[in-house]
């Protein structure tokens, strides 16, 4: 008997999602979850009932639901025969974009663009992933490839690829004979190419290294990079400090390759983390920091970023005689394009500014005199760059 109402409570929410559907004979017409990823059978179908079957399973549903997978378990030499003889009467024999590629075949792929990726990172002189390539043409194919990737990792993770695992092995026709697919990049070296990815583009969603093409794709920028593993990168930060600390101090080749070792984890961090990484280890150097037991390199670098941003918004205050508190309230706030100037915040801060010292400031930047029409302009423009990046170094 057809089913008169909607589903209510099943797999109608990704949190209630069970990714399980049970098919008795054919599929209840009602039945339509778009957050159902897999349909296990446990019963031999024929013709329209495998159609029926299969349509609602891979219903589509954005990044998270590219198609639907199905496990079938009796008679499966059969069910196999059936799909095609299913497929060939329904589909007038040309089963175009039917069925996705296998497990097998993504992970190959993937390895294959990650290989890509490294070649682009190479030929830029950053094999190491610590930073973008500098020239735009390559940010733009870095761009394409690892939007493509995440098109074949997405598919393999609905097929059951997990992180946790490197090594899968095959079955192919004859049974007895075995292939094997060896990721060539684990999680946390993927989460370091998406922290690249984000840094293609500013908060404000502009390009970082100019107007290049770019296949952006909003979801990647919103990857959580937040996982990316810290123990190593602090691992070799202690293996740093015991060598400097040394009584007395071993061959200056030594502590030399142990830094060499400790720079090498930075693709882990932002370029922002790496620029105040790179300080903070030029002040041990000089012997202008002592390092506090049970604090580790991220904890400075976080410290030594928020003594910088302080000075910024300080600095600017000074050069522009601009009401400080005001500005570190909006700093403090999640500020975009659209939102900058609610209740008229920004116009607020900009008339707390002194006209005569950011005229003179614009005046010195651009070796020129300034209309005060333009310095108006100029000064919209600067103080949105630094509220919208979270602040920027300014000559005084």
């Amino acid at each position: 008997m057809a089913h008169k109402t909607p589903y209510t409570l099943i797999g109608n929410t990704p949190e209630q999602q069970i990714d399980l559907l049970i098919v008795v004979d054919q599929m209840l017409t009602g039945f339509d979850s778009k957050w159902i990823n897999t349909l296990y059978m446990d019963k031999t179908l024929e013709y329209q009932n495998i159609i029926q079957a299969f349509s609602r399973t891979n219903r589509l549903f954005g990044h998270e639901k590219p198609f639907g997978t199905i496990r079938y378990y009796r008679k499966p030499h059969t069910m196999e025969r059936n799909i095609e003889e299913a497929v060939k009467l329904y589909s007038g024999d040309r089963p175009i974009g039917l069925f996705v590629q296998r497990l097998e075949e993504n992970l190959i792929a993937i390895n294959e663009l990650f290989g890509e990726i490294s070649k682009v990172f190479a030929d830029a002189k950053v094999p190491d992933f610590t930073k973008l390539p500098s020239d735009a043409a390559s940010c733009a194919k870095f761009a394409s490839l690892f939007k493509k990737l995440n098109d074949y990792l997405e598919a393999a993770t609905i097929q059951g690829f997990k992180w946790e695992r490197q090594v899968y092995e095959f079955h192919q026709k004859p049974r007895t004979k075995k292939t094997a697919v060896t990721m060539a990049l684990d999680e946390n070296l993927y989460l370091i190419l998406a922290l690249r990815y984000k840094e293609l583009f500013t908060n404000s969603g502009v390009s970082a290294v100019g107007d290049v093409p770019f296949e952006i794709d909003g979801h990647l920028t919103e990857i959580d990079t937040g996982k990316i593993d810290a123990d190593y990168m602090n691992s070799r930060f202690d293996k740093y400090l015991k060598l400097v600390n040394l009584d007395p101090k071993p061959s200056a080749g030594l502590i030399a390759q142990a830094l060499d070792d400790l720079h090498k984890t930075f693709a882990t961090l932002t370029q922002e983390e790496q620029k105040h990484a790179g300080i903070f280890l030029r002040d041990i150097e000089r012997g202008d920091v002592a390092v506090a037991e049970g604090k580790t390199l991220r904890d400075y670098i976080t410290e030594y970023q928020a003594r910088a941003k302080d000075d910024q918004i300080h600095r600017i205050s000074e050069v522009f005689g601009m009401n400080e508190s005001k500005l570190r309230e909006m700093m403090n706030l999640k500020l975009t394009d659209a939102n900058i100037n609610e209740y008229g915040r920004f116009d607020s801060l900009k008339e707390t500014v002194d006209k005569a010292k950011a005229r003179i400031f614009f005046e010195k930047q651009q070796g020129a005199s300034i209309s005060p029409p333009k310095v108006n302009i100029l000064l919209d423009k600067l103080l949105r760059l630094f509220l919208l990046e979270g602040g920027i170094d300014i000559e005084p």
